[in-house]
């Protein structure tokens, strides 16, 4: 059974718009994934974490999957280490970040996945471009975009630029 997911993708080392295209493109690589809507690209300072940190590029995409929650948990991060990413620092910087902020209506909460994600209410740089991909969405019935009028990191958004084509 196919459910409707929402996932999060930043970049800030490295070619981050490139390595922003590719990880998309090996999402829509698995046989059990399909890429349904990309937001634009959100230029944003980074929320947390080491003080200094490059400007992340964030954004969301829609996607069906036939995947259960902890399986495309375990393909997202292989996405991610495909991508060099690496977990030393908490909040630090990273070539590629992969996020599951929602998953159909379900709500979980296990030591290694939360579902909805437990910070995207409060996320500018998660709410931003969702909004702009979809202004209808919700989160848990609160529309997107009255989140995204709340978060206090909406200042740290720099810039908005055009979704990339990937998956076309």
């Amino acid at each position: 059974m196919s459910v409707t997911a929402i996932l999060a993708l930043g970049s800030n080392m490295g070619d981050r718009e490139e390595t922003l295209i590719r990880g998309i493109a090996d999402l829509c690589s698995h046989p059990q994934i399909s890429v349904q809507n990309i937001s634009p690209v959100a230029v944003t300072a980074a929320v947390g974490g080491p003080e200094g940190q490059p400007d992340f590029l964030n954004l969301v995409i829609q996607i069906e999957t036939d995947l259960r929650p902890f399986e495309l948990l375990e393909y997202t991060q292989s996405v991610e280490s495909k991508h060099h990413r690496t977990r030393e620092v908490h909040w630090g910087p990273r070539t590629l970040d992969i996020d599951i902020i929602e998953y159909g209506n379900m709500q979980m909460s296990q030591t290694d996945l939360t579902i909805p994600h437990p910070r995207a209410a409060e996320r500018a740089f998660v709410l931003e471009p969702w909004v702009r991909m979809d202004p209808s969405a919700e989160l848990q019935g609160v529309p997107v975009a009255e989140l995204a009028k709340k978060a206090e990191d909406r200042d740290g958004i720099r810039e908005i630029r055009e979704a990339p084509v990937v998956c076309a």
